[in-house]
């Protein structure tokens, strides 16, 4: 049985690779995971009205995942982006939901580890503060590689947008397209009159995109995540904007038999299928963590033990 369920991975693997283009150049079609999704009453009973958290065991594909369905329309309900007020700069994703008592909280952006206080990698705003400012460009070898990465971004009326954005000073910029970056080829610095003003009171940083305007678009290139372990297989956490304003909020469980992980295609094809028009990938490996009624959904790279994160997403009710 463990031969045969290996050799089903194996083929399903290469077969989905296949018809893969992640470059973020164009927009292609990937095919379905097949994943069904089953609402956790146990959970969603005692859950606010708008807020709802639906998981998916697909044991062909190994893989386990739950997601969680915000209406951000209501106007008791607001999703908010926050950081940590730990000494460290960090704190565990059950710590954030228990000392907010917040009824949904998942990870958020990418952070230095091995800084003590931790350091935001990209966007970080919080409650109108700029805490850290946009990535700007990177190193690749002895090339530097300027660059737009995306971010999520919450105002004062539920509005949720997903974007690529700047920095300068306190002020955040969104630009309709990155940088066209290529591995060994710079791309060039597109001039300012090509970006708005972004005034979102919480901005969260990470990237790549998954998905922009309803169709998948992962500027793995553009946004300069290549020559970098973010394409490959790992545990997932994702947010999304549906057409009608929802937020979805997605962790994907992986690292252990009973789930693998997913990879940026088949993460986006994920949102795509729970409807969402934009979408974006947010920090993953041990990182993730899911916690809804201040219970944690998943094991976090196969183990029981929360790892620390500097910032997280918070869905709170008034």
């Amino acid at each position: 049985v463990i031969m045969l369920n290996r050799l089903f991975l194996s083929i399903f693997v290469f077969v989905f690779l296949s018809g893969c283009n992640i470059s973020g150049n164009a927009s292609v079609e990937y095919p379905r995971l097949g994943l069904e999704w089953f609402a956790i009453d146990s959970i969603n009973q005692d859950l606010p009205e708008g807020i709802s958290v639906y998981q998916s065991v697909h044991v062909g594909a190994n893989l386990r995942a739950w997601y969680v369905r915000v209406r951000e329309s209501l106007p008791e309900i607001e999703s908010r982006v926050v950081v940590s007020n730990d000494f460290d700069r960090t704190e565990t994703v059950s710590e954030f939901a228990r000392r907010l008592n917040v009824p949904v909280m998942i990870n958020g952006g990418y952070f230095r580890m091995d800084l003590n206080p931790a350091k935001h990698v990209g966007l970080l705003k919080v409650n109108g503060e700029l805490i850290h400012a946009a990535t700007s460009s990177v190193l690749r070898g002895e090339e530097r590689f300027y660059l737009h990465r995306s971010a999520i971004g919450f105002n004062e009326n539920n509005g949720i947008e997903i974007n690529w954005v700047s920095s300068s000073g306190d002020s955040v910029f969104s630009w309709e397209q990155g940088i066209e970056n290529n591995p060994g080829q710079p791309g060039i610095q597109q001039d300012t009159t090509y970006r708005k003003l972004w005034d979102y009171r919480d901005i969260l940083g990470a990237g790549p995109l998954l998905l922009r305007k309803g169709k998948v678009f992962i500027p793995v290139n553009e946004e300069v995540f290549f020559g970098t372990s973010i394409p490959e297989v790992h545990p997932r956490t994702a947010a999304g904007i549906t057409s009608e304003g929802d937020l979805i909020l997605l962790l994907v469980d992986g690292r252990q038999l009973i789930s693998r992980g997913v990879d940026l295609p088949e993460l986006a094809q994920i949102m795509l299928e729970l409807g969402c028009k934009d979408a974006i990938n947010l920090d993953g490996g041990g990182s993730s963590a899911l916690v809804v009624n201040g219970m944690l959904l998943n094991r976090p790279a196969g183990k029981t033990v929360e790892r620390e994160v500097m910032s997280a997403i918070a869905v709170f009710v008034k």
